[in-house]
């Protein structure tokens, strides 16, 4: 196997300081003790100023069949930030987009899903804007929308259970934010 093809595998492992301190196995990360590691969130708007929400496929590990925002990801060892989400972007919604920003460049959450298995991430989020429309792929997305803004806020507030975890703890920190 060529470095290449392994750093593609690998996530990560940051301390509580957000400092690289190794990588190991995305396909082994995420476990009922989930070491925490590097990944990022991405809200992707519309020229209508719609945010695209997606509902994870069937097939993921962790919050299968949950709605939550535009992409996730995990950078690979060397690559940058920006560019890992725009890799992720064309692999999980065959999107390109257009400008991107880092929103929350701190954000970490950890979470438990129905299986056990834990999230533990140190997971900068994104907005960016595309005007292409999305061709998901369904090992990775099984339903997507263009929501309103404030209906997504209002749907979450209302019934966050139906919601992914960080999707649900970013909303209210972007939230935070802007008042």
């Amino acid at each position: 196997m060529s470095l290449a093809t392994l750093q593609h595998d690998l996530v990560i492992l940051v301390d509580n300081g957000g400092r690289p301190v190794g990588v190991t196995e995305k396909n082994t990360v995420h476990t009922v003790d989930t070491p925490l590691h590097l990944a990022f969130s991405c809200y992707v708007f519309n020229p209508r100023g719609e945010v695209l929400i997606t509902r994870r496929a069937l097939s993921k590990a962790t919050w299968p069949g949950v709605w939550t925002n535009s992409l996730c990801g995990h950078p690979r060892p060397e690559e940058d930030p920006e560019e890992a989400v725009r890799r992720r972007a064309q692999l999980e919604l065959g999107l390109d987009i257009d400008q991107l920003e880092v929103v929350l460049p701190r954000f970490r959450y950890r979470a438990t899903d129905a299986s056990g298995i834990v999230e533990n991430e140190l997971c900068p989020v994104y907005r960016a804007t595309t005007t292409a429309s999305p061709l998901p792929n369904p090992n990775e997305v099984m339903e997507f929308a263009w929501v309103d803004s404030n209906a997504l806020h209002r749907a979450v507030q209302d019934a966050p259970w139906a919601f992914s975890p960080w999707m649900v703890l970013q909303l209210r920190e972007m939230e935070a934010q802007n008042d």
